[in-house]
């Protein structure tokens, strides 16, 4: 059962991302040649930019939801140390929230400040 959903969503994901492409891709001119390695590093920037926000966004969640559920079970076991635990907690959040962040920026370097696509001549 979650093989065929992983499958499912996988499907779906990639149709989006393809079909948006294809759609907003104008047609080839008849003599041009290079364009196909342009349009290759391109979706695969997009791709790859994609991945980094599902997978940075899914290990921080995960992550984060660790780290909720032993604070909360340190509370419940040791009620009086709740205010060390809170400060511990808030700054291990802000710290796996940071790795966030830098998935964000990986992204956004390969949407928009692509080396690759600057050393093909885009």
């Amino acid at each position: 059962m979650k093989r065929n959903l992983s499958s499912g969503v996988l499907a779906t994901f990639l149709f989006m991302v393809f079909a948006s492409i294809a759609a907003a891709a104008e047609p080839a001119a008849a003599g041009a040649s290079g364009d196909s390695t342009k349009v290759i590093v391109v979706v695969a920037s997009i791709v790859m930019a994609g991945l980094t926000m599902a997978i940075g966004t899914l290990t921080t969640a995960l992550g984060m939801g660790n780290g909720l559920a032993s604070a909360a079970n340190a509370v419940g076991r040791n009620p009086e140390a709740q205010g060390k635990v809170l400060i511990v907690m808030m700054v291990g959040l802000a710290m796996i929230e940071s790795l966030a962040i830098y998935a964000l920026v990986i992204a956004l370097v390969l949407i928009y400040a692509n080396p690759l696509v600057k050393l093909i001549g885009m």
